[in-house]
């Protein structure tokens, strides 16, 4: 939708009332406009000041400008006997320093016989507006109200004004409705436009409406520099229709200017609404109306932020045609951003340009610049026009820019064969290296520069590069510091060299530096993956010492790693010693160690680790309580995991889905199906929804207890939920209906599964075969042995579903229905050797 709207029906027109309307529409053309003086309404302008007069100034200013002066001497007792308003004013516009003007006009409000008049008041105001002293001023303001000073209608005017400037709106209204109430100056048309100007900047649009109509009821019509405040205060409230509504009226009052529009311009960059913008630039150039230089600036730095680079650039060659030459800091913040975009093509342009107008770029940029550029290529032809600016310091600056856009690319050997080039020896694979270091006399490489490529080594596990490196950099004599040491330290923990770690270590206190808390944990850390459980408690009592704390993550390993290997009582023993030490392990630690003594059948020692970080405030979560649940179950101490259940829902925690699958397993294999399937439902009751363990385990239960329908009403219900059975699902779901005797059914699984590209183990078809033959169907049993040969899916010969194959075999060669194809299959050795001879007992 187009900004430029018909003034008919204008909102702005419609907030204020029929008199106002008037005014704007039919009045304002044929108005004598009242222009905006920025004079200090000075007597001085319309009356010289004579010759005596010139010497009391002059007088004035040496006394009160000589260091030290005494207000009380002699000589200003005598000259406080001449001075006028006109004098005041005089010597207050000359002095250079704001407190020496204060404490001049204090003084001579003290002076019998003297009193201070607008032009003074003005000309304290604007020296203490100028240098942003709002205290002062707003205690002049103050002062003014009391003084019963007359005001002309523009002497007030610029006081408001003065006021406004340093965000001082509300002294400046309550000075305005003072003096108009008290009769000490009669507002006009200047006076109005200049506290609606000031009250543009509060954006209180309610508070300026109502003295927009004030204005007009009082008889003084609204003009060019009225409006423009109005439009500049729906701005800077947001308010966007009504900023438009006004702007339409100063069109069509024939108004418009470069300052209108640049408010219109730069609130629609400030909103985001940058094609708008873009429009009303457009609408200025129809107009040949050109933005001024700050505009730009403000324009092209706000699109920039929005993240419209190529407006950006597009109002940066208006910019250029104009013949305004844009400043360094323009480049700088476009150059950034196109970076951020990788848009590398056009920042060499903008390079190009830089260069060709005589724009020098700083350190900073050219640092930025060598650290993100890709291509090496241009990374040379940046460096090189570099080299020719900057001194001695500011080109091992540009050299580590390029090691760290080096490091950056991973081109981190190269950026290693560079150093060493900078320190002196050849490079040797690099012979591109040599286009960096053309005379290399004049760059010593700083700490700076070998922290960037050892941090590059050991990001890369170069470490004895790095090393090599590091071991160099104290020869040069550069010091080293804490990150440097704890990433070499890092690397080599990381690396399983804790030898190394240690001489780091020693090293690094010689030279006066601490360990943090991350060199500390770098070597816990080795020590918890080393297992070595001495030496991690002796650097706990060294890090509880310099007061580092133990990462969790370290101690949580090793706790892991010791019970994972049968050492649950190591690794209780090393959670006592970090407690004596004053650390906590958390619960995951606890939960670890509490798995691990399940695991050894140490259960009793679990329930009291359990019972015991319970007692010392611990909170277990669903987890931990599933650990000793599933440990309880495992032992066959069933009655003790319903309690620990019934604990667990007494503390609000809710049972997770493998709280639900441990306690149906359980009651599975101890033949309560019911319970389990109770489980079951109570599942769906909690909005837990079962998986594919649940759903398995069940079934496997029901066809257990010879239930093979409710087996099969269950299978449809996972299939119906979306739960999709995997291989292990549909075995045992094929072995239990055979087990129930329905290996018609099961014969029918067994196919979906294949379908599906999924293998069955060989006791699938072991148990089909056995199934079949129960129910006298011979033809269907070597169907499913055929099948097993040509799978070739055979038991292993110690597996005891050999034997059961064995018997099968035995059976269908027995059987004259099958006994040809037992035949052909044995002379053609597709079933393995260990089945044949299956009928001489053997």
């Amino acid at each position: 939708m187009s900004i430029l709207r018909s003034s008919k029906n204008l909102i702005f027109l419609k907030s204020l009332n029929l008199k106002i309307q008037s005014l704007l529409l039919e009045s304002l053309p044929h108005n004598h406009t009242l222009k905006f003086s920025h004079t200090l309404f000075s007597s001085s302008s319309s009356e010289p000041i004579d010759t005596n007069n010139n010497e009391i100034v002059d007088k004035l200013i040496h006394v009160f400008t000589k260091q030290p002066h005494i207000t009380e001497n002699q000589e200003l007792v005598n000259l406080g006997h001449f001075i006028t308003p006109k004098i005041v004013e005089s010597v207050l516009i000359s002095f250079k320093n704001w407190k020496i003007a204060l404490e001049f006009f204090n003084w001579a409000s003290s002076q019998s016989g003297y009193r201070h008049n607008a032009y003074t008041f003005n000309a304290m105001a604007s020296i203490l507006s100028g240098v942003r002293q709002n205290a002062q001023l707003k205690a002049l303001a103050a002062e003014l109200g009391r003084s019963g000073c007359f005001m002309s209608p523009g002497a007030m005017g610029f006081f408001i004004r003065c006021l406004g400037k340093v965000g001082l709106v509300e002294d400046a209204v309550l000075l305005f409705d003072r003096f108009k109430v008290s009769g000490f100056c009669v507002p006009n048309g200047y006076t109005y436009n200049c506290l609606i100007e000031v009250m543009a900047k509060s954006c209180e649009v309610e508070v300026m409406e109502m003295r927009l109509k004030e204005m007009t009821d009082t008889g003084w019509q609204p003009d060019k520099f009225t409006l423009t405040a109005v439009l500049q205060c729906y701005c800077n409230a947001k308010k966007f229709d009504k900023a438009l509504d006004v702007y339409n009226v100063i069109g069509q009052s024939g108004w418009l200017d470069t300052r209108v529009l640049s408010i219109l311009v730069l609130s629609f960059s400030k909103w985001g609404k940058v094609d708008e913008a873009v429009e009303m630039i457009e609408r200025m150039e129809q107009l040949d109306i050109r933005l001024n230089e700050k505009t730009f600036y403000v324009l092209i730095h706000g699109f920039v932020k929005e993240g419209k680079i190529d407006k950006a650039l597009q109002l940066l060659n208006k910019m250029l045609n104009l013949g305004i030459l844009p400043e360094f800091s323009l480049y700088d913040v476009l150059v950034g951003a196109l970076l951020r975009n990788k848009e590398f093509e056009i920042v060499l342009h903008l390079c190009r340009q830089m260069n060709e107008l005589g724009i020098s770029p700083d350190v900073q940029l050219l640092t930025k610049l060598l650290s993100s550029f890709p291509e090496e290529k241009d990374v040379i032809i940046l460096f090189k026009q570099a080299k020719k600016t900057f001194d001695d310091n500011a080109i091992v600056l540009l050299y580590n820019s390029l090691l760290k856009g080096l490091v950056d690319n991973r081109a981190v050997e190269k950026a290693y064969h560079l150093l060493r080039t900078m320190i002196g020896e050849n490079s040797t694979g690099y012979p591109e290296v040599e286009e960096f270091v053309p005379n290399m006399s004049q760059v010593h490489p700083d700490t700076n520069s070998y922290s960037i490529v050892i941090n590059g080594l050991c990001q890369t596990a170069n470490i004895d590069m790095a090393l090599k490196l590091f071991h160099d950099m104290q020869l040069a004599g550069c010091k080293s510091d804490q990150l440097l040491y704890n990433n070499l330290i890092d690397s080599l923990s990381k690396s399983d060299r804790l030898e190394e770690c240690y001489r780091l270590l020693k090293d690094m206190k010689e030279s006066g530096l601490k360990p943090t808390h991350f060199t500390h944990n770098s070597i816990f850390g080795c020590l918890c993956r080393r297992e070595d459980v001495g030496k991690a408690h002796k650097l706990l009592q060294e890090m509880r010492i310099s007061g580092h704390e133990p990462w969790i993550k370290h101690s949580t390993l090793l706790v892991k790693k010791l019970c994972s290997n049968g050492k649950a009582i190591d690794a209780c023993d090393f959670l006592n010693k970090m407690v004596l030490e004053g650390f906590v392990p958390n619960i995951i630690a606890y939960s670890a160690a509490i798995d691990g003594l399940f695991k050894i059948q140490e259960v009793d020692r679990a329930l009291e680790l359990f019972k015991g970080i319970c007692a010392r405030g611990y909170c277990p979560d669903v987890i931990a309580y599933n650990i000793v649940l599933k440990g309880l179950l495992k032992a066959e101490r069933v009655l003790e995991a319903e309690d620990l259940l019934r604990e667990m829902l007494k503390k609000d925690l809710v049972p997770s889905v493998v709280t639900y699958n441990l306690l149906i397993d359980s009651w599975c294999k101890n033949g309560e199906i019911d319970r389990a399937m109770e489980c079951h439902s109570r599942m769906d009751g909690e909005r837990r929804e079962p998986n594919i363990i649940t759903y398995t385990t069940l079934i496997d239960g029901l066809c257990n207890a010879g239930r093979s329908e409710d087996a099969m009403l269950l299978w449809n219900e996972m299939v119906r939920k979306g739960c999709h059975p995997n291989n292990i699902a549909y075995m045992a779901f094929i072995h239990g209906i055979c087990k129930c005797g329905r290996p018609d059914e099961a014969f029918i699984y067994f196919q979906e599964m294949q379908d599906k590209q999924m293998t069955p183990d060989a006791f699938i078809y072991v148990a089909l075969v056995e199934a079949f033959l129960s129910n006298s169907d011979a033809p269907s049993a070597i169907r499913i042995l055929v099948k097993m040969a040509q799978d070739n899916k055979f038991p292993d010969p110690l597996d005891k579903n050999c034997v059961r194959l064995r018997d099968a075999v035995f059976k269908l060669s027995a059987d004259a229905r099958t006994s040809s194809t037992i035949e052909t299959l044995l002379k053609e050795g597709s079933i393995p050797e260990f089945l044949n001879n299956s009928g001489n007992g053997n």
